[in-house]
């Protein structure tokens, strides 16, 4: 019984994993259409002998792109900040204090 409860919980840890990195996968998708859009957007609303290399023209692509990059580093590096198994740590933690508290 104990076999089936930890192959279950860590085809759940599995999953949600999945689910997170596909998240970073569309949120990258939409980063480089939206700005592919603005750079277009950008490209056509210059005047002649105007340069493209403005503020103005990166501005979406920096901030957000700073966003991106938290989002990956959420996914795909989460032990690094919080050391492995942080969460799973963490929620005994909680289990054991609550614990005590409502005996």
């Amino acid at each position: 019984m104990e076999s089936n409860y930890n192959e279950q919980k860590r085809l759940d840890l599995a999953k949600k994993r999945v689910k997170r990195i596909k998240g970073f996968y569309s949120h990258t998708l939409v980063y480089i259409v939206i700005n592919l859009m603005i750079v277009v957007i950008n490209v056509q609303d210059l005047e002649p002998g105007e340069s493209y290399f403005q503020y103005k023209n990166f501005f979406t692509l920096f901030f957000w792109g700073i966003g991106l990059t938290v989002h990956g580093l959420s996914v795909f590096l989460p032990d690094f900040i919080l050391g492995q198994n942080w969460e799973e740590k963490k929620i005994k933690e909680i289990m054991e204090r609550d614990k005590k508290h409502w005996n």
